[in-house]
């Protein structure tokens, strides 16, 4: 058997590729947008993709079913509830899946969303033990998937929340300890609240330690999984239709051109927005007014689709040499109206200098200073609810996650100082940058977060 974990530390998304040595015959399992890798270890393997399935409606990246299936000729498949624009193979309970002596078997799991598939993989057909087991988003490594009401038309949480009891409690826990659990998602993804790091696992090891795989009736269980989950990025929901739909094929060769500083000016005029990929220090020190920070290096993707939007046309400016790699992370999630790049940012601010400006960030202290004084600023926390639980806050704040802002940012204050806080400084600065792009004159983002907060307040060692 050839077994492959593709990981995006990015989306923090894992992908599979499975065959039988023998056979050469493939299949790939929750692909991502830009295939070129998968085809490429298909090719060194001497590998045929036969099938590409998705064990659910994902919403969190533009799955790359439709590129693979195009170019290799490979059937598409989803559990039997699944409707779409495109054919698919139904996969219903216990179906099975032959690949040579490597057998896939399909389970259905509902929860995460109602057309939920597992995948067992068999070694050899006869095996009583599954090798391991592909999760999607019904299982994670110390979490299970939140009812995603984005890609879940028509059903409702609690509805969710008890098909998942199902899968979870009666099926994937009556699987022996020694099965193999490799999940769809890992930590950091909104897809769930207490992800681990851990790329795998063992059904023993979840049912020893994920608190939602103990032992507990239906409605203990929904409460607990329904519990505490902050909004989904804006952008679930277009990516949960675009996955349902027959869209634009990803090509990387038609990747967006490098612009002219006239041309980015023009486009500029035109209203397109600029995203500044750069760190938050240097968009600090000087940026195009208008512009929204979006860091490269951290969870580009999903902050990207977070505070921006599908059907805004792009303007990327990045460091020089990254300027495709941020187009590409930014096509995995559907965002496609990218009309170009700008190279050589400093040399572009330096001669749009009057449209330059720099951004305010204010330390801990001047912050708690500021709140004893006459004219306290509002400040705003835009960590999720669980890191508030678990941390702490500023008994101050307005509390309006980073996810929720591009909806809620009309609930704050034009009038008054405006203070954002994450936990370590690099969500507030994409928070301020697009409250600032909204038109707020007055915002300000707080060094090293509440991280820094918390150090302010403990006194100083003897």
């Amino acid at each position: 058997m050839i077994f492959h974990q593709y990981y995006l530390d990015c989306l923090s998304q894992a992908s599979y590729l499975i065959a039988d040595e023998k056979t050469g015959r493939a299949v790939v399992v929750d692909p991502r947008r830009d295939v070129a890798e998968y085809l490429a270890d298909a090719t060194a393997r001497d590998l045929t993709v036969v099938g590409v399935i998705n064990t659910h409606f994902h919403a969190d990246f533009v799955a790359g079913h439709l590129e693979l299936a195009d170019q290799t000729g490979a059937w598409i498949g989803y559990g039997r509830r699944a409707e779409t624009e495109y054919p698919i193979r139904p996969l219903a309970e216990g179906e099975r899946i032959p690949l040579g002596d490597v057998t896939l078997r399909i389970m259905e799991t509902p929860g995460h969303t109602p057309e939920s598939i597992s995948v067992l993989v068999y070694e050899h057909p006869d095996d009583t033990v599954p090798y391991g087991v592909l999760t999607g988003d019904a299982l994670f490594i110390g979490d299970v998937g939140r009812p995603d009401l984005l890609a879940s038309v028509g059903v409702g949480a609690e509805e969710l929340g008890a098909m998942l009891h199902d899968s979870v409690q009666n099926k994937l826990m009556r699987l022996p300890d020694a099965v193999r659990v490799f999940p769809a998602h890992g930590a950091g993804s909104a897809c769930g609240k207490n992800l681990s790091t851990a790329k795998r696992s063992t059904i023993g090891e979840q049912r020893a330690t994920n608190y939602a795989c103990a032992p507990m009736g239906r409605a203990e269980f929904v409460a607990l999984v329904t519990a505490g989950q902050t909004a989904a990025p804006g952008y679930f929901a277009y990516d949960a239709a675009l996955n349902r739909r027959d869209r634009a094929r990803y090509d990387a060769t038609a990747a967006p051109r490098p612009l002219t500083l006239a041309e980015f000016t023009a486009l500029r005029a035109a209203r397109a927005v600029v995203v500044d990929t750069r760190d938050p220090r240097e968009f600090a020190a000087g940026h195009l007014r208008g512009a929204v920070n979006v860091p490269a290096d951290g969870r580009f993707a999903e902050q990207a689709g977070t505070v921006l939007d599908p059907a805004a046309e792009l303007v990327v400016l990045a460091a020089q040499n990254r300027e495709e790699e941020v187009v590409t992370r930014l096509a995995r999630i559907g965002f496609d109206r990218v009309a170009g790049y700008l190279r050589n940012p400093e040399d572009a601010l330096e001669t749009l200098a009057d449209e330059v400006s720099p951004a305010s960030r204010v330390t801990a202290a001047w912050l708690r200073a500021a709140l004893g004084g006459d004219n306290p600023p509002v400040v705003v926390d835009v960590r999720t609810l669980g890191e508030r639980e678990a941390t702490g806050l500023i008994e101050a704040a307005l509390h309006i996650p980073l996810s929720e802002l591009p909806a809620r940012s009309g609930e704050l204050p034009g009038d008054r100082p405006l203070v954002l806080h994450c936990a370590g400084g690099h969500r507030s600065s994409v928070a301020a940058s697009l409250l600032r792009s909204r038109g707020f004159t007055d915002v300000s983002d707080v060094l090293g977060g509440y991280a820094a907060w918390a150090l302010s307040a403990e006194p100083a060692s003897a």
